[in-house]
């Protein structure tokens, strides 16, 4: 099992998610975070104060998937998320250890 992890801009989720449900994912997390990168944030101007905003708004979405699945998975948001631009995002791949489902106690794959 692996963990897929992909930071992408805010307005690309809705499209994300529809492109990793057409791969048969069904179960994420979505998580609003803020970071920064090559991107190295923007200036804005606030009451003739300008400010350097270096933490810009991100979404965080964690998929826990079988080995089989993962390319596709990759693939998919890498595709969709993409647009060219600094600040895209990035993907993470982790190995999970065990997965265990706390209703019915279900381990590994059937868990997820």
């Amino acid at each position: 099992m692996k963990k897929i992890e992909c930071i992408i801009r805010p307005e690309k989720l809705e499209e994300v998610k529809a492109a990793l449900d057409k791969c048969g994912v069904h179960g994420l997390t979505v998580t609003h975070v803020m970071g920064c990168g090559q991107q190295k944030g923007r200036t804005e101007v606030y009451r003739g104060i300008e400010l350097n905003i270096n933490l810009l708004p991100k979404i965080k979405i964690e998929i826990v998937a079988k080995d089989s699945d993962v390319d596709k998975i990759v693939e998919a948001v890498a595709n969709t998320a993409r647009s060219g631009k600094i600040g895209d995002g990035k993907i993470f791949v982790y190995e999970i250890a065990e997965a265990i489902r706390i209703r019915t106690g279900e381990k590994g794959d059937t868990a997820i």
